[in-house]
């Protein structure tokens, strides 16, 4: 068996941006007194979601990637050899934004980037203002502990994306999130599960949890938490995280597992792909 000790987060928003880097670089901490060889934290980690308004104050929470918070999670990659992806807002030039992931490799290497393709603008959800659409594709990323790939929050909702990281060989799928109860409910307990059975891979999902009151006042969102992960079969592996309270989840993957479904369910040998045109036709 190759078995991958992975972990992901759901914090609450400590209210300034020091502190919200302090507590991840706890958790790094923490993780790795219990051997976990892949961490991943929830979307735009180190800030509020401010996306629910629209003001131009939080685009001082962009930064180069790689940059200093890069450049600070590296050195605890180096240290405690632990695969760390960071999802960020970064800034490439001024007034050229995107919603980012970045990944850092065990020996504490910069990877690379993945942006966020899919850009929401739906009540409480005003990303694009923040964000320009991604323009870096689908990376897949080879780390020390396998193949990792990205979405994030919305992509989760076009399984075209789920299907083109599986083409590259991705063995684990990270969703980072900020959702909040009302439509997505539902989704939520139903998407990642679906994406992992149809492709074939594990599937972690990261949620940020509780109210950011203290930055949004009447107007924050209530984020559910429920951080899981799933196995190749869209089964869960151990329970959801708590709705109310931060938590780091951290369990053990198989990645055997994924060769194992493949040849079982041969959906990349059974796929079309010559009959799917009206799926890339606009």
């Amino acid at each position: 068996m190759t078995i991958v000790r992975a972990a992901i987060t759901q914090a609450m928003w400590t209210g300034d941006k020091e502190s919200m880097l302090a507590k991840h670089e706890g958790y790094v901490r923490l993780a790795a007194a219990q051997g976990v060889q892949i961490i991943c934290f929830q979307e735009l980690f180190h800030g509020p979601y401010f996306g629910i308004v629209q003001d131009q104050k939080y685009y001082d929470y962009a930064e180069a990637i790689p940059g200093p918070i890069t450049e600070r999670f590296q050195k605890l990659a180096a240290e405690h050899h632990m695969v760390i992806i960071l999802p960020l807002y970064e800034e490439d030039q001024p007034g050229v934004l995107y919603n980012t992931a970045a990944v850092i490799d065990a020996d504490g290497s910069y990877l690379g980037k993945y942006r966020k393709n899919h850009i929401p603008q739906v009540d409480h959800f005003w990303e694009k203002f923040y964000f320009r659409p991604g323009n870096l594709g689908w990376p897949v990323f080879d780390t020390a502990v396998g193949k990792i790939g990205l979405t994030i929050c919305y992509d989760r909702h076009f399984p075209e994306g789920w299907r083109v990281l599986g083409l590259g060989g991705a063995q684990i799928v990270f969703n980072p999130n900020a959702s909040k109860p009302g439509l997505s409910n539902r989704l939520w307990e139903l998407e990642q599960p679906a994406a992992a059975g149809a492709n074939g891979y594990f599937v972690a999902v990261p949620n940020r949890v509780g109210a950011e009151k203290q930055e949004f006042g009447d107007s924050a969102v209530d984020f559910y938490g429920s951080s899981y992960f799933v196995d190749p079969l869209g089964n869960f592996v151990g329970a959801m995280g708590s709705t109310r309270s931060e938590e780091m989840l951290v369990r053990d993957l198989d990645l055997d597992l994924v060769r194992q479904t493949r040849n079982n369910w041969q959906f990349y040998r059974d796929r079309r792909p010559d009959i799917y045109d009206p799926i890339v036709t606009p």
